[in-house]
C-alpha cells in the first residue's frame, strides 16, 4: 500500500486551486495543505502566508511537503489601482515563484508542479500551425513574459538542487464559477437575444477546470512527468459559434445566431481601439495536447460538451464566483 504524500497547494481559495484540492481530499493516498492569503477559518491544513513575494517565509507550509503545485499568480487586474507593470508581474510570478522553489528544494520537496500559460507560447496560431512544447516562444504581454521567465527560473533551481519540475501551460480554462470573457459569453447565451456571431468559424483550444485538474494531479507521482513541459486541453477546439451554440443548448435555447462577416468584427476592433479584444474573440488559438497525452497515457474525464453543460448547470444554480489564479 502506497505511503501518504503530503502536497501543497497554493492559491487554495482560487479557481483552479480550489478544484485541485477538491480532487485532492477525494484520494486517500494524499494529504492536501492549502496555502491562502487570508485564513478565514481553523484548519490544521490552511496556512495562510500573506502576500507571495521575493519576502514570502514558507517555513511552516513546507513541512513533510513532498510535492507542490503552484497555481497562485498575479493575473490581469481590471480597473485595478495598481498598473499592470513588468514589476508588478515580476514580483509575484518571477520573485515570488522562485523564493517558494528555493525553499521547497531545500526543505526536501521532491517535485514542483508549476502552472504556466499558453500565453508563453503566444497569443494567436491563425495562419500557422497549433502551439507545442517545442515552439520558439514569443510572449505578447507583461503576463505571459513574467510566466516565461518563472519558467527558466524554475529550470535553473531543478539543475541546481535536483528537485523535479513539470511546467503546465493551459489555455481557458473554463468551469463552474469562471469570470472573465467565458462568463461574459454565459451570460451573453443565457439571454436568448439573438447574437451575431455566427459566421465566427475560429478554432479555440480550451480546458475544462475538472479535467486540467486532474492532469495537474496524474503528474504528482508520474515519473515521465519529472522535468517535462505540458500543453494541456480538451482535445476538441471550438469555434466562437460552436461555444454558443453549446451554451445555449445547455441554457435549453436554440442559438438564434445570425450571421455577421469577420471583416466587419475587425473594422470595428480598429475602430474603437479594441483590435486585440476582438482577434481573441474571432481568431484562432489553437494547442497540440498530444504529448501529455501518450507520454502520461492521460484523457480527459469530461468531453467539451460535458465541460459546457455541468459550467451552465453552475451558473443557472447561481455558484459561488471564484477568482481566476492563472
Amino acid at each position: 500500500m502506497p505511503s501518504t504524500q503530503y502536497v501543497l497547494v497554493t492559491g487554495g481559495n482560487g479557481f483552479l486551486g480550489s478544484e485541485v484540492l477538491c480532487q485532492l481530499k477525494e484520494q486517500t493516498s494524499y494529504v492536501a495543505r492549502s496555502i491562502v492569503r487570508e485564513r478565514h477559518f481553523a484548519d490544521e491544513n490552511v496556512v495562510s502566508v500573506g502576500n507571495i513575494d521575493a519576502y514570502t517565509i514558507w517555513g511552516r507550509a513546507l513541512e513533510q511537503i513532498s510535492t507542490v503545485i503552484h497555481c497562485a499568480a498575479r493575473v490581469h487586474i481590471m480597473n485595478g489601482a495598481v498598473s499592470d507593470s513588468l514589476a508588478e508581474f515580476r514580483r509575484v510570478n518571477v520573485d515570488g515563484t522562485m523564493n517558494l522553489a528555493r525553499q521547497a528544494a531545500a526543505s526536501g520537496v521532491k517535485r514542483f508542479i508549476f502552472l504556466s500559460s499558453i500565453k508563453v507560447n503566444g497569443e494567436s496560431t491563425t495562419r500557422s500551425k497549433p502551439f507545442t512544447e517545442q515552439d520558439v516562444l514569443a510572449p505578447q504581454d507583461f503576463y505571459g513574459l513574467s510566466k516565461l521567465e518563472a519558467e527558466d527560473g524554475l529550470r535553473l533551481v531543478s539543475t541546481e538542487t535536483g528537485m523535479e519540475v513539470v511546467i503546465i501551460r493551459p489555455p481557458l480554462v473554463y468551469g463552474p464559477g469562471v469570470k472573465a470573457n467565458f462568463r461574459s459569453l454565459l451570460k451573453l447565451a443565457s439571454t436568448g437575444f439573438p447574437l451575431p456571431f455566427g459566421a465566427i468559424h475560429n478554432r479555440r483550444s480550451m480546458v475544462y477546470v475538472e479535467n486540467i485538474a486532474d492532469f495537474i494531479i496524474k503528474c504528482i507521482d508520474h515519473p515521465a512527468a519529472a522535468n517535462q513541459t505540458f500543453l494541456v486541453s480538451d482535445g476538441e477546439d471550438l469555434s466562437l459559434a460552436s461555444v454558443l451554440r453549446q451554451m445555449r443548448m445547455a441554457f435549453g435555447r436554440s442559438p438564434r445566431l445570425f450571421p455577421v462577416p469577420v471583416s466587419l468584427f475587425r473594422l470595428a476592433g480598429s475602430v474603437t481601439g479594441k483590435r486585440a479584444v476582438v482577434d481573441r474573440l474571432v481568431g484562432d488559438l489553437q494547442i497540440d495536447s498530444s504529448k501529455a497525452r501518450s507520454l502520461l497515457d492521460w484523457q480527459p474525464p469530461f468531453t467539451v460538451e460535458e465541460g459546457i453543460h455541468k459550467t451552465v448547470e453552475a451558473y443557472e444554480g447561481g455558484e459561488a464566483k471564484r477568482d481566476t489564479v492563472f
